[in-house]
């Protein structure tokens, strides 16, 4: 139970049976102290009561009203109150309510829970002394999702152990936003196996730190939903290995990179990981997942065209081959479109080369329901040199070698009835040849009788 060392028995506080002690022990103030406080001290150390007999009516523990005033043995009763109760979902201990010293007292009680599904912890100034003492409860807060530490000092130590910390946990959402972090190192046997949303957002991260972020995008098993690196030092180097990861990723929607130092190469990579242009096959191979993709350096023609990509894949809804079909139809078989894609993508590329000479009344024939009269147009005269000298010679050859196929097969037709004709012919004469011999013989054994 909470006790700050002062065994005041005539308090009227102290409960038998392990009772909660009032704010007024907490604090270690005396009688007097404790009833000049307002009614509002009174409903907290009501509420730290109920938690204390984990009354089931309090599920929120908002703690900052009495943080700045605990001592160390009551931080302590706290953590194993919350530790034990099994009503708690959500726990406020931010904005100066921590430092790293009430931090250690506090988790040296609160070493698990099977409740708290939310914890925030913003705004205190903890180091990564103080992350390191929550390194048990991680370990052991079997319904923990959601973990705040914005705005804190844990530097990228603090980091690395939380996240380590955080491999077996059911953990979904972790913001990391303003917290000195700078180089990243993240152990792929060691990466959290439900985090959807990392925030990262005002950090100095550079393409050092994407090279491990790139790890938790790269392979089948990817969760990562929601990736913020907002505010921080990534360059074109750094876009381009996030692109690189990003490739074949199929979990990752949203990507913000606003305030960084990506140039116009990271631009482009941006553009072409969601639409490559270079051929109608890497148009189907480019990232259809995506929904969410800005960076405010990007020029306003580069993000018009990202913005068009991610809202075909978010339209699409996770089917891969219709938004790599809509994407093609859209961006390669539009002239102008395509034209201004190969500008920002340095690509001279004629479309028509990729498709099939049998496909392209298809193809023509999509053009004109998609973007009308004009673009089939624009079609037709960029493709007609190959339809008719590729399509009509093939059909000719093609209608020429059935033709002589089909006489082949009459001519056969005709010398097996030829055949058979003859066959007759010399049948019958064979039969009457055998009947004249035998007259013959007849009437000469007739005349050596006589």
């Amino acid at each position: 139970m909470f006790n700050d060392g002062n065994d005041d028995s005539d308090s009227g506080q102290n409960h038998v049976g392990g009772e909660l002690l009032s704010r007024n022990n907490i604090r270690g103030e005396d009688d007097s102290d404790g009833e000049r406080r307002a009614s509002s001290d009174e409903e907290d150390d009501i509420i730290l009561q109920r938690v204390h007999r984990n009354d089931p009516i309090v599920t929120e523990l908002d703690a900052n009203s009495v943080a700045l005033e605990m001592h160390n043995e009551g931080w302590e009763q706290l953590g194993r109150d919350i530790s034990n109760n099994t009503h708690l979902n959500i726990m406020y201990l931010n904005g100066g309510a921590l430092n790293d010293h009430t931090m250690i007292s506090l988790f040296r009680g609160l070493t698990s829970s099977s409740s708290i599904d939310q914890m925030y912890l913003y705004g205190n100034g903890l180091s990564a002394v103080g992350v390191q003492s929550m390194v048990p409860f991680l370990q052991n807060a079997n319904n923990l999702t959601q973990l705040d530490l914005d705005d804190n000092n844990i530097e990228s130590e603090g980091f690395n152990i939380l996240f380590r910390a955080l491999r077996d946990s059911p953990i979904e959402e972790l913001y990391c936003n303003n917290c000195g972090i700078g180089s990243i190192e993240i152990d792929t046997e060691h990466i959290p196996k439900h985090l959807t949303y990392l925030s990262l957002n005002d950090n100095s991260i550079n393409a050092d730190g994407c090279h491990e972020l790139a790890k938790l995008l790269q392979g089948g098993d990817s969760t990562l939903k929601d990736l913020y690196l907002r505010g921080n030092t990534i360059d074109d180097e750094g876009v381009a290995i996030l692109v690189a990861a990003l490739q074949r990723n199929t979990s990752l929607e949203t990507l913000r990179l606003r305030g960084n130092d990506a140039i116009s190469q990271g631009k482009v990579s941006l553009l072409r990981l969601v639409c490559n242009i270079s051929s109608i096959e890497s148009t189907l191979q480019s990232n259809h997942t995506l929904r969410d993709l800005w960076c405010e350096q990007l020029d306003e023609e580069i993000q018009r065209h990202i913005n068009i990509a991610v809202r075909i894949n978010n339209r699409n809804d996770y089917n891969q081959e219709a938004a790599g079909r809509e994407k093609v139809i859209h961006f390669q078989l539009h002239s102008g479109t395509r034209a201004a894609l190969c500008r920002l993508q340095g690509i001279d590329h004629v479309v028509y080369g990729d498709i099939s000479p049998l496909h392209l009344p298809e193809v023509l024939s999509s053009i004109g329901r998609s973007h009308g009269q004009g673009e089939l147009y624009n079609a037709l005269k960029s493709s007609i040199a190959g339809v008719i000298s590729t399509v009509n010679m093939k059909k000719c050859i093609q209608q020429l070698r059935d033709y002589h196929e089909a006489k082949i097969a009459e001519h056969r037709a005709e010398v097996q009835n030829l055949n058979a004709k003859l066959a007759a012919m010399e049948e019958k004469e064979e039969a009457e040849g055998y009947v004249v011999d035998n007259e013959i013989e007849s009437r000469s054994n007739k005349r050596r009788r006589k």
